[in-house]
């Protein structure tokens, strides 16, 4: 790793706490105007928190409540995504999302004295009427309703009890860590700086002004701070005087299944609607959303749990997830399993975004309470902050030296033969192939471990390349990305580590999976 990562510099125009995608997006859009960033990272990797363990949607603000600035800045955000991950080498696909009525939005028992007829018109026009106008009023372009009909051709193995929806054209998805890695990366490249394992232990404030970052590392001084540390966001703040709420963690356990079995199975995301009483949790309730690379997860649950670092999920959990989706989608092939996880969101009591200049300490910015939709925000939250930072004294005109392309590392499964052959002919690590499942080559991997930002151990190399993504979850590939991290590093096999210090992969050595001996 090079020198730039080992030693913290003593000063710096602003420092971001937290290399999720908020921070780093955050990071990015200051970077157009000043070069001495600085982000800090007490993982071991960018995007080790909420963002690498959510469903991925570019939410379109039609899940929000009204007046909300999660709404608010939810609409605002997907109408920026395309021109926020131009130059990124990150593809946002816009796949719609289908909001599915069915029998069950207005149970008979329910109605009363309603006729037939009367509630047949509330589900199949008058809900649906109602889903589109809401969307319109908070600025939502492009929804349209769906006949019965219509909901089937657009998903046929939707319920046979869909009796209307709601098409929403705007909905994206996008892979958040390759996203978040990809911002931290463009900001390096225009002058900031990543520290990863390097916590943030308190703040040095004079004369109600924040002037230094104290890191258990050292110290950096500085006259900006942005807080976007997560679930950690209040700790944060309260160690600087500049808190005032509260992060309740609540986890979201999601299901992730074969491509190869369920990749067409729905071609949108697809997610039942519920009225606002059927509704158990502070939570939009979930779906079946294709991912950016092809999967299909479904999820995810809303747990309340006293422990930010409580990304366990159970059998019951699982179990609860299909029981959930059955009725929407009750041909689903569950045995396409092929992983489950869970992630921590961040809300707050009030359970909307808190983004501001605080009024105890100058220069401090919070950016909190940043649970979905956090991830179809981040363009208009970092616009946001950005307003807020010029406000407090960041230059206003843009840096004429600002680099606006990030290159992109080639993805050889998706490269022509023709090019595939010219790279193997340059370097014939390009030609072996040490994941089966995702067509990960040696190459690959060696460039993740000297990127920009390297990866340093197995998810940080996962997370760039897809080793151990595919449907034998690195079954295969695990010795050998293991056997490439020690080589490239320098260290022996048994020094490689699952995703930092307090987590090694090997015990000791049983027998040599050096790739070079493989070949």
């Amino acid at each position: 790793m090079s020198a730039e990562y080992q030693s913290l510099p003593s000063r710096a125009g602003l420092v971001v706490v937290g290399g999720g995608v908020i921070g780093c997006s955050i990071a990015r859009e200051a970077a157009r105007y000043i070069s001495g960033i600085v982000i800090l990272e007490k993982e071991s990797d960018v995007s080790c928190g909420t963002s690498k363990a959510n469903n991925a949607e570019v939410h379109s603000g039609i899940g929000e409540d009204a007046g909300t600035l999660k709404q608010k800045l939810n609409v605002r955000g997907n109408q920026l995504y395309d021109e926020f991950v131009r130059g990124l080498g990150v593809e946002l696909k816009r796949q719609g999302m289908l909001l599915v009525v069915t029998q069950r939005t207005v149970p008979v028992d329910e109605t009363g004295g309603m006729s037939e007829s009367e509630r047949e018109d509330i589900l199949t026009r008058k809900i649906p009427d109602a889903i589109v106008a809401y969307g319109e009023k908070a600025g939502i372009k492009g929804l349209r309703t769906l006949t019965r009909d219509e909901v089937f051709a657009t998903e046929p193995n939707v319920t046979r009890e869909a009796v209307a929806g709601v098409f929403d054209e705007t909905y994206g998805l996008i892979s958040p860590y390759k996203l978040t890695i990809a911002l931290a990366e463009h900001a390096v490249i225009n002058g900031a700086r990543v520290f990863l394992n390097t916590e943030v232990t308190g703040f040095r404030v004079e004369d109600g002004e924040v002037k230094a970052v104290i890191t258990d590392r050292g110290e950096i001084e500085t006259p900006l701070v942005i807080n976007a540390a997560g679930v950690f966001a209040d700790e944060v703040a309260d160690m600087a005087g500049a808190g005032g709420f509260v992060i309740h963690p609540r986890k979201g356990a999601s299901l992730l299944f074969d491509r190869q079995v369920t990749a067409e199975y729905v071609r949108s995301s697809v997610a039942e609607f519920r009225m606002p009483g059927q509704k158990t949790t502070q939570s939009k309730g979930g779906g079946a959303m294709p991912t950016a690379e092809g999967n299909l997860q479904l999820g995810p649950t809303a747990i309340e749990t006293g422990d930010k670092y409580d990304t366990s999920i159970s059998a019951e959990e699982i179990e609860e997830i299909f029981e959930r989706f059955h009725y929407l989608l009750p041909d689903f092939p569950r045995d396409a399993l092929i992983s489950a996880f869970s992630g921590i969101r961040a809300p707050t009591l009030e359970e909307d975004f808190v983004i501001g200049a605080s009024e105890a300490v100058r220069g401090f910015v919070n950016v909190a309470g940043i649970q979905s939709p956090g991830l179809a925000s981040a363009p208009a939250i970092a616009e946001m902050v950005m307003g807020i930072l010029h406000d407090l004294g960041l230059p206003r005109e843009p840096r004429p030296d600002f680099d606006p392309v990030r290159p992109a590392p080639p993805k050889f499964s998706e490269l022509p033969v023709a090019e595939r052959n010219r790279l193997i002919a340059a370097d014939p690590r390009w030609g072996h192939v040490i994941c089966r499942c995702e067509t990960v080559t040696e190459m690959e991997v060696v460039n993740a471990i000297h990127a920009i930002i390297p990866a340093t151990n197995m998810d940080a190399v996962k997370r760039r390349t897809r080793t151990g993504m595919g449907r034998c979850q690195g079954g295969f590939c695990h010795g050998r990305v293991a056997s490439i991290l020690a080589r490239e590093l320098g260290t022996p096999i048994t020094a490689v580590t699952k995703d930092g210090e307090s987590s090694p992969v090997f015990l000791g050595m049983a027998k040599d999976f050096l790739v070079e001996e493989k070949r």
